[in-house]
């Protein structure tokens, strides 16, 4: 899959089918978005294209007016995003920058810019409820009579549901946010994953007798909380068990930045013990165990780390899906 940051890029295909969302997580509904588009893609014989913006635009709108906690916590970090998006089998992906510019363009200046002369769109595929342009003035009804004047095709997809339920990223957020690991998978179609390059930390686990991969977020506020049991990819051929905690570090740091620090159970022996920095690695939050703890000494999470290993082994011996 090819990415690109905004328009201005001789790569971009002279053609697509293109589809346009935040596609936090990339559930399950957007995967049968994609998978419809890719569809319509091949029948045209052109490349399908997602647009994407970065920040969320409500992080955007939240961020302006003085109120960042208002923002919905994200899902996915941009890697994991695209990530999925080339797993579905998008041929191109463009992420536009959404800043006061871009937010303040009309919807009919949208159109000619981005989707006719900036993307050279032949159909485009949008949700039920989507919006788009100034204060969200354009519509599917404004789209569709755009897409008959500048010769695309223009489609909507009704809500995807699983069990009577509507999948949404906001769904997800909610699983996520109670802990409710099994629900999340039911909704992304797959255990949900953080990944991103292991960098060097304070080395306190080494002390505390249980080395971490410390792993950091430009995005302050991810959907999952708390400890957890985990799957981590990219360290050896197979998948290795681990525990880990996605947080604050209340007892040792409490500064607000974000860090999930993971202990695998069994450390592969040809790694050496610098062989995880520099790497990126994918982790599976597959159970949680509890929110984060404040302990009151280093001797008292000495040994909550020690009760979280062994729930953690306990629990991932009888994961089914192993």
């Amino acid at each position: 899959m090819q990415v690109f940051r905004g328009l201005r890029h001789p790569g971009i295909a002279p053609a697509c089918a293109l589809t346009i969302g935040n596609f936090d997580g990339v559930h399950r509904g957007h995967q049968a978005m994609l998978a419809l588009l890719i569809n319509e893609a091949r029948h045209r014989g052109v490349p399908s294209c997602v647009l994407s913006f970065e920040p969320h635009p409500r992080d955007y709108f939240a961020a302006r007016a003085g109120t960042p906690d208002q923002a919905p916590r994200r899902v996915a970090l941009l890697r994991d995003k695209l990530s999925e998006l080339e797993r579905c089998g998008i041929d191109q992906a463009v992420i536009m920058r959404f800043d006061a510019r871009f937010a303040a363009q009309s919807p009919q200046a949208f159109i000619d810019d981005v989707l006719v002369r900036g993307l050279h769109a032949r159909y485009v595929l949008v949700g039920d409820d989507f919006r788009f342009g100034a204060r969200r003035a354009g519509d599917y009804t404004m789209l569709d009579a755009a897409g008959a004047a500048a010769d695309f095709d223009v489609a909507r997809m009704m809500s995807y549901e699983v069990h009577g339920l509507r999948v949404s990223s906001s769904a997800v957020r909610e699983a996520l946010a109670t802990g409710d690991m099994q629900r999340a998978a039911a909704l992304l179609g797959r255990p949900y994953s953080i990944s991103g390059h292991v960098l060097h930390g304070r080395k306190l686990g080494r002390e505390l007798g249980t080395p971490t991969l410390n792993l950091r977020f430009a995005h302050a506020r991810p959907a999952a909380t708390g400890v957890f049991a985990v799957r981590v990819h990219g360290l050896a051929d197979s998948a290795l068990d681990g525990v880990a905690s996605l947080g604050v570090r209340p007892t040792v740091e409490d500064a607000g930045r974000q860090v999930l620090e993971v202990h695998c159970l069994e450390w592969p022996a040809a790694l050496g013990p610098q062989g995880g920095y520099g790497r990126c690695i994918r982790v599976e939050l597959l159970h949680k165990l509890h929110d984060e703890r404040k302990y009151a000494s280093l001797d008292a999470l000495r040994a909550g780390i020690a009760a979280d290993v062994a729930e953690a082994r306990a629990w991932l011996a009888r994961w089914p899906g192993r």
